[in-house]
């Protein structure tokens, strides 16, 4: 097998303010969308896709969970600039910066439709 990309399919109930989100905060673009439907993709990340909860197209056993328990986490070169930018542009700090035991380091934010999305960086080790 041949896996040629890779995407997060999330459903959320409005699909808007989360791709302007991952749009205006985390360099995504809009590859493709219609009604209840957005498709991101970045460079060196998974594609994103965003989907309004009760769409038809989703299995009827699926179609109005909500995305919960999922955490994006990018990994990401200086973690406290990114924290910084993120503060300094208005986006709430949902988990401030922190260092686990084990060595990463890591802070949280959250989108308009309470998907976490969780930045980190491994501390260096000796």
């Amino acid at each position: 097998m041949q896996i040629t990309a890779a995407a997060v399919s999330l459903t959320v109930d409005r699909v808007e303010p989360s791709a302007a989100f991952l749009t205006s905060h985390f360099g995504f673009r809009e590859e493709m969308a219609a009604d209840g439907f957005a498709s991101l993709a970045r460079e060196g990340a998974p594609n994103v896709v965003f989907l309004r909860r009760g769409l038809q197209a989703l299995p009827a056993d699926f179609r109005d969970q909500h995305a919960a328990g999922v955490i994006l986490a990018f990994v990401v070169t200086d973690l406290a600039a990114e924290h910084d930018r993120l503060r300094a542009a208005g986006v709430p700090i949902t988990m401030e910066l922190r260092e686990e035991p084990w060595g990463e380091r890591l802070f949280q934010v959250t989108d308009p439709n309470g998907v976490i999305v969780q930045l980190v960086e491994w501390a260096a080790t000796e």
